[in-house]
């Protein structure tokens, strides 16, 4: 089975638990889930779940034991590279991992943050949308998209907690050519520390995210989240290393005048 993406269901698990085996959540020599959890966990079919497994297995990530279950091998880590994913692919896992819940949806003014970056001429479709994890359903991430107008007159809040922000531009005919990424640090603020279930003025990361579509900047989303729960990831090759692409730090530090 395939997802509205493009990219196969099982394809998707086998990512989400290799994700957990390669940074500990399951441990060497731990059993994993049964077939019919991992079933209902995230609601696909028996089928997707035994590819995933198959495809672990081929990795060298999880024994199976007829009969018993599939539990994770010992690996060394040098010699185990995680497999490769692109940007799109860490989308559609986080989509995969987690359910969204719109908070708020509508007509809104920007703030000047917002149109700094993308210049809408005066009201922008706002949308606020809390993301929990699948399973336990904790709160992981609470997202803010600043969109086109227009789009208020052809998608609704429902479309919204169904469908990711990428799916919902390649249904209208949306081609996102390039982003444009900044992380940053914050404190949470009242909103937010309720949304996350943590405490005001918890450490939270922000990343800002600027769309270009057409050549232009098409739409500004941002995503806040605790470091206790989640973490960013850059993937770089050497060369992209050597030449400073993809990643750089912007240092905002007041210079004195004086002379």
């Amino acid at each position: 089975m395939v997802t509205k993406a493009g990219v196969p269901l099982h394809r998707q698990l086998f990512l989400v638990l290799h994700d957990e085996i390669a940074r500990g959540a399951i441990a060497p020599g731990e059993l994993l889930p049964s077939e019919q959890s991992l079933c209902e966990q995230f609601g696909v079919s028996r089928i997707t779940v035994r590819r995933a497994l198959a495809d672990l297995a081929d990795r060298g990530y999880v024994e199976r034991r007829k009969g018993v279950g599939s539990f994770v091998r010992e690996r060394d880590p040098y010699t185990s590279p995680p497999p490769a994913r692109s940007y799109m692919d860490g989308l559609r896992q986080a989509q995969f991992e987690t359910e969204a819940e719109v908070v708020d949806f509508g007509l809104r003014v920007p703030p000047r943050a917002v149109t700094d970056k993308v210049p809408f001429a005066e009201e922008a479709l706002y949308v606020l949308r809390l993301r929990r994890e699948r399973r336990t359903g904790e709160p992981l991430i609470v997202t803010e998209a600043w969109l086109p107008v227009e789009f208020a007159d052809i998608i609704d809040d429902d479309t919204f907690a169904h469908t990711p922000l990428y799916g919902v531009l390649s249904g209208v005919g949306i081609t996102v050519e390039r982003v444009e990424l900044e992380i940053t640090a914050e404190m949470a603020g009242p909103r937010t520390a309720q949304l996350l279930d943590t405490a005001i003025g918890a450490p939270l990361l922000r990343i800002n995210r600027v769309a270009y579509a057409a050549g232009a900047a098409h739409h500004f989303l941002t995503g806040l989240f605790s470091p206790n729960r989640s973490r960013i990831l850059v993937n770089q090759s050497l060369e992209d290393q050597d030449n400073g692409d993809g990643m750089m730090i912007a240092h905002d530090v007041r210079r004195s005048t004086e002379t």
